[in-house]
């Protein structure tokens, strides 16, 4: 299986008291490389698809720093269903795992508000792009 990885930079207002990255910084970071996942691998604007985060786990492993200048995150899709799709994110500084994540985001229909299928052009895709 494929996967789809970016660099996000670590910038000062990230830190905090602690001198380290702060907890709710990494939903930020997945969220930008999901942002970046859309654009690069799907060509689409991640703002104008019905689309919401219905579920974000994060497990930490070891603190981000100041001095770590970026992060890596890598995608790889769980489960790709009718209107949801599961993805796992590894964040990286150094080649080490800091953290993992994982994310559902569900195809809404933009008049009902209700689950919708993936548009085919998006599934076949991922499922493509991903080798699923």
């Amino acid at each position: 299986m494929n996967s789809y990885t970016t660099e996000i930079d670590v910038r000062f207002r990230d830190i905090d008291a602690m001198g380290h990255v702060n907890n709710a910084v990494y939903a930020t970071y997945i969220e930008q490389a999901r942002t970046t996942y859309f654009r690069d691998v799907l060509d689409a604007d991640i703002s104008s698809l019905a689309t919401v985060l219905a579920s974000l786990s994060i497990d930490f492993r070891y603190p981000v720093e100041l001095t770590d200048e970026t992060v890596t995150v890598e995608i790889e899709i769980a489960n790709l269903g009718s209107s949801s799709v599961t993805m796992t994110h590894e964040v990286r500084t150094g080649g080490e795992v800091v953290a993992e994540a994982e994310a559902t985001l569900v195809s809404l229909d933009p008049d009902s508000g209700e689950p919708a299928p993936i548009p085919d052009e998006y599934r076949s895709t991922i499922e493509s792009f991903h080798g699923i």
